[in-house]
């Protein structure tokens, strides 16, 4: 029998806006073990995460450094430009299924 504790799905914050969703609900950034900062579509990368809820908090989020204090990270604008274009491939694949 599961424990209430079993149950219930703990929720993720976006770092931009402060909404509140599942995990599957939101858009995960990395910073693996070795330091590399990456889109995490997957959601089960190992390391430190972080999470939007879209490419517009993304944005903001980047323009407020709030992806580096989260991922506790200095990312460069390269690192910015790559993540963005990582996450709006996603969503055109999430958009074609």
């Amino acid at each position: 029998m599961a424990t209430a504790a079993q149950t219930v799905k703990r929720q993720r914050s976006c770092i931009a806006c402060g909404a509140q969703a599942d995990k599957v609900g939101l858009l995960r950034i990395v910073r693996s073990p070795e330091g590399a900062v990456a889109f995490d579509p997957s959601g089960r990368a190992p390391g430190r995460g972080a999470y939007v809820c879209s490419a517009e908090c993304f944005a903001a989020a980047c323009k407020k450094k709030k992806l580096d204090r989260a991922l506790k990270a200095t990312l460069g604008s390269d690192d910015y430009d790559r993540i963005a274009a990582d996450i709006a491939a996603h969503a055109d694949d999430a958009r074609k299924m």
